[in-house]
């Protein structure tokens, strides 16, 4: 916090810091135990009739009376990395959205519109980087007109918590009430090491999802216009464990003890799908999945990785943990207002 030469906390933001990064500490709520200060580091989004709006790291927004206001400063977009490959939310976010494309898109501006029958909320998202060229309120009806002629909810896909993240667009999304439903990480880390882990003895790759590879699949009733978000990307490799039948022996009818999907896009590796049947588990099947497709990747010029998580995903939050992964930023899916549907 910003000290004073008399060693006083002073309160150095204004109005006029709506849109950065910030540090401030309040006084406690009534009745806290134990805690005469809080401390809350987030995107300052809002600063009106007295209360500022932060926005979390994790998408949190935390209201802060301004008469509690004790300190508080400015402080930088993003902490250094000290572990993972370097790049930018918008490097991520583009080599993302080419890993697990739709069916369908159209341009709003700087907004991608993407449609997918209704498979997954990312294919069938706005992935907004950059100005819709219109305003907020005009682009969003836009956006609920594309979406309802299509017969699907309209979702926003946002960040928060990395340099050129999204915390303003959220929160002018909950203002309007926009329902956050899913919020999920996007971890980084180096690709070497992953392959690294283990042999990847008995798994095979090929580069389309065969009807084995759908059994184990998590997503049941797989269509058509699945198979084509599934395949696309630039190159994309899937890997299979045989499982084993009633005598114990590998039966290719049988559904697979592991699944996993890869993307290689230019330096970067995408992992996700990666399954494995409850009663395999515990027996490093999903990492022996992994530094398969990550020993291919390596082959075709990638070095870094990357992959999606749900927060409550604690067992999949380890394992990445121990490959080296780290966070890299939050997102989040917020659907319209009034719309009962989900995907």
């Amino acid at each position: 916090m910003e000290i004073s030469a008399a060693g006083r906390l002073e309160v150095r933001i204004t109005t006029a810091d709506v849109g950065k990064r910030v540090s401030v500490r309040r006084l406690s709520e009534p009745g806290v135990a134990g805690e005469k200060f809080t401390d809350t580091v987030g995107v300052l989004t809002s600063w009106t009739d007295g209360v500022l709006l932060i926005t979390r790291k994790s998408g949190e927004c935390v209201r802060v009376a301004e008469s509690t206001l004790v300190a508080g400063k400015v402080v930088p977009s993003a902490p250094a990395r000290r572990r993972g490959p370097a790049t930018s939310y918008e490097e991520l976010a583009r080599v993302a959205a080419r890993a697990w494309r739709p069916v369908e898109s159209e341009r709003l501006g700087g907004w991608e519109l993407r449609a997918a029958g209704g498979f997954t909320r990312r294919a069938n998202s706005v992935l907004p980087l950059g100005d819709p060229g219109l305003p907020l309120d005009e682009a969003l009806t836009a956006v609920r007109r594309w979406y309802g002629e299509r017969g699907l909810p309209a979702y926003v896909q946002t960040a928060t918590g990395a340099e050129g993240t999204q915390e303003l667009l959220c929160a002018e999304l909950e203002r309007r009430g926009w329902v956050r439903e899913v919020t999920a990480e996007v971890w980084t880390g180096g690709l070497a090491p992953v392959a690294d882990l283990a042999e990847g003895a008995g798994v095979v790759l090929s580069r389309e999802a065969d009807e084995a590879w759908l059994a184990r699949y998590q997503r049941k009733g797989v269509s058509d216009v699945a198979l084509r978000v599934l395949g696309s990307g630039p190159s994309v490799w899937f890997a299979t464990v045989p499982g084993a039948g009633t005598t114990g022996t590998t039966d290719a009818t049988d559904a697979p003890a592991a699944i996993g999907r890869c993307v290689v896009d230019g330096r970067w590796a995408s992992f996700a799908a990666v399954e494995v049947d409850p009663a395999c588990r515990r027996r490093g099947l999903a990492t022996a999945v992994m530094a398969a497709l990550a020993r291919r990747a390596l082959d075709e010029g990638a070095s870094a990785a990357w992959l999606q998580v749900e927060t409550d995903n604690a067992a999949a939050r380890a394992l990445y943990a121990r490959m080296g992964f780290t966070v890299h930023h939050a997102y989040h899916h917020y659907r319209e207002p009034g719309d009962a549907g989900t995907l």
